[in-house]
């Protein structure tokens, strides 16, 4: 039986917590712009993440690490202006949080005031503690990234799932209870194996988000433009497609390209 129940409030780091409690799963979808943000919001999305992943799906990188903090506070407002309910979350790109306190929380700040955000999502677990520590106790916050991390890509050599041998899961564990202890408000795991996810959403207390984790947690995010179907050259398991927009859209241009080669387009009817 479902426990979701329509809630126009808007949603805080606190509700968060009050989901996982009563068990209402968390919805969570990236999105880069104005438009699409305001269509998710007014859908009844929980959580929207300004992701570092608009350097492949906006700007056609390979990798997430060439987004800079003026990129992701420029998509970041955008998508704030279109939001009123749902909890907008915004990646702090790489580079921005690397083992500087300091400079990491001027960064935290800048994107904080610049966006109007109202959390940011880090990746990474014990080797940027104090940097994390430093930003929830400056008043802002936090969502961690632990398990695949895209920023950490060059390290890794490949996006297989990640924490299949009993040390790296070890670490994880350890990991995701540090980043509790030290007040992140929850927890995205990527791309690790499924019970291992649903062991450590038992284990916290506060929600965990999967992508690529499984079902025994306390949410699920996706990339907009997978779950879409815009992108088509990106197929992993987990993903599930609830549209097919990339052939919509082709095909809504290739009328318009027909109807104004043959002069159908504009008619009498459209025109003043």
């Amino acid at each position: 039986m479902s426990t979701y129940t329509e809630d126009n409030r808007k949603v805080t780091t606190h509700r968060f917590l009050e989901m996982k409690q009563r068990g209402e799963k968390i919805t969570m979808l990236t999105a880069y712009d104005y438009s699409m943000a305001s269509i998710i919001d007014q859908a009844g999305m929980d959580a929207i993440l300004v992701g570092d992943s608009a350097s492949n799906v906006m700007v056609g990188n390979i990798t997430t690490l060439p987004m800079t903090i003026d990129q992701m506070i420029y998509h970041g407002r955008s998508v704030v202006n279109g939001v009123k309910r749902a909890l907008v979350v915004v990646d702090m790109p790489f580079g921005s949080c690397s083992g500087d306190p300091l400079k990491s929380l001027e960064a935290a700040i800048r994107i904080m005031k610049e966006t109007g955000a109202d959390a940011l999502k880090i990746e990474g677990g014990e080797e940027i503690k104090e940097d994390v520590k430093k930003i929830i106790d400056a008043g802002i916050p936090v969502i961690g990234h632990l398990g695949l991390m895209p920023q950490s890509i060059n390290k890794y050599g490949t996006y297989n799932v990640r924490a299949k041998d009993e040390k790296e899961a070890e670490k994880l564990i350890k990991d995701c209870h540090l980043l509790q202890e030290i007040g992140c408000f929850g927890i995205v795991l990527e791309k690790i194996p499924a019970k291992l996810a649903e062991k450590i959403s038992k284990e916290l207390t506060i929600p965990i988000i999967g992508i690529g984790a499984g079902g025994g947690v306390d949410g699920q995010v996706l990339v907009m433009h997978d779950m879409l179907g815009i992108n088509k050259d990106f197929s992993p398991k987990f993903l599930r497609r609830y549209a097919d927009l990339h052939t919509a859209i082709t095909n809504a241009v290739r009328g318009y390209i027909e109807d104004v080669k043959s002069q159908d387009f504009p008619n009498q009817n459209e025109s003043y």
